[in-house]
């Protein structure tokens, strides 16, 4: 029988028998980055066998779509527009093609890293800090996402749920649970270990490219917080999904989103929305492999509560 999912009050106890605060130490801003260690990036290494690589973000483009909360902009601070009619001198005062790029990039559409400093629960953040802390004009001054300059390299695992399920993807509302993860890891033959980062599949994806929505309106599925205890207890460093990473409608109402709160403050552990996971999905089957290399690499950007992201994974 499917474990029924825990009551808000088991929720609610989770920020303290979950919680890393003091683990590494009272300064500690990294949280469970901690677990990946230089074994841990050595042995990673060892799973490249072929060389091939596969992106496991989404593209992000500045078209208008239903899902979008705010619009990324671009636009052109030059072109090449009349440059091959353009005299020599002109031609050399406009050598090349610029554009700003701006966007908000947490929300439902582009892949991001969360930091600790993203998320608040009374007042807290990670490892017990103020939330005063993150201001309107210094932005985050503590556990920002820069933390992650050299990058995180680790060994990736991939449970696809939805495959696992026999489904091209999971429905709206539906929550991934601690089972469906063992019978993910059980269908890909290997066991979730510490240092790992964890990529989780339902599909959601797939299917917005086929059947365009808006989250919030169609609802989503995603990891269930009764997931958080599992995910402390197999040491997972980092946790992404082909969603936002929380279930919608929310099934604590008065937590808001319940699995970022959890994760974020009390296991200051890092997470990676909307990723895509199709080709890695893909690139797992046709080699019946569900573990690789995986490189994070956020940009550095400093005093920022994440950052948009392209995790790689090589086979």
């Amino acid at each position: 029988m499917p474990t029924p999912p825990p009551s808000e009050a088991e929720v609610r106890e989770y920020m303290r028998t979950c919680s890393n605060w003091g683990r590494w130490g009272a300064d500690d801003e990294l949280g469970t980055i901690n677990l990946v260690t230089e074994a841990k990036r050595q042995a990673a290494a060892r799973l490249v066998r072929d060389g091939v690589s596969v992106t496991c973000a989404r593209p992000i483009g500045t078209d208008i779509a239903p899902d979008t909360t705010f619009q990324p902009m671009r636009f052109m601070v030059d072109s090449g527009e009349g440059r091959d009619t353009a005299s020599p001198a002109r031609q050399l005062e406009r050598r090349g093609a610029s554009e700003f790029i701006g966007m908000v990039f947490h929300g439902y559409t582009i892949t991001h890293v969360d930091a600790p400093s993203h998320y608040f629960w009374d007042g807290k953040i990670y490892n017990g800090r103020s939330c005063n802390l993150i201001t309107s004009r210094e932005g985050a001054t503590v556990e920002a996402v820069e933390l992650l300059r050299d990058g995180v390299v680790s060994r990736g695992v991939l449970l696809d749920v939805a495959r696992t399920r026999g489904v091209r993807w999971m429905e709206p509302g539906e929550g991934v649970m601690p089972e469906d993860l063992e019978a993910a890891e059980r269908a890909a033959g290997l066991r979730v270990e510490p240092g790992d980062i964890l990529l989780v599949r339902t599909g959601y994806y797939a299917r917005r490219l086929v059947e365009p929505m808006h989250p919030l309106k169609a609802g989503t599925p995603a990891l269930h917080v009764a997931c958080a205890p599992w995910l402390r207890e197999r040491g997972v460093a980092m946790i992404g999904t082909d969603t936002h990473n929380d279930l919608h409608p929310p099934p604590y109402p008065a937590m808001g989103n319940s699995f970022h709160v959890v994760s974020l403050v009390a296991m200051g552990l890092w997470l990676i929305d909307n990723a895509n996971l199709e080709p890695l999905a893909e690139a797992c089957a046709a080699r019946r492999r569900w573990e690789f290399l995986l490189a994070v690499a956020p940009l550095r950007l400093k005093n920022v509560t994440g950052s948009p992201v392209n995790p790689i994974a090589v086979f």
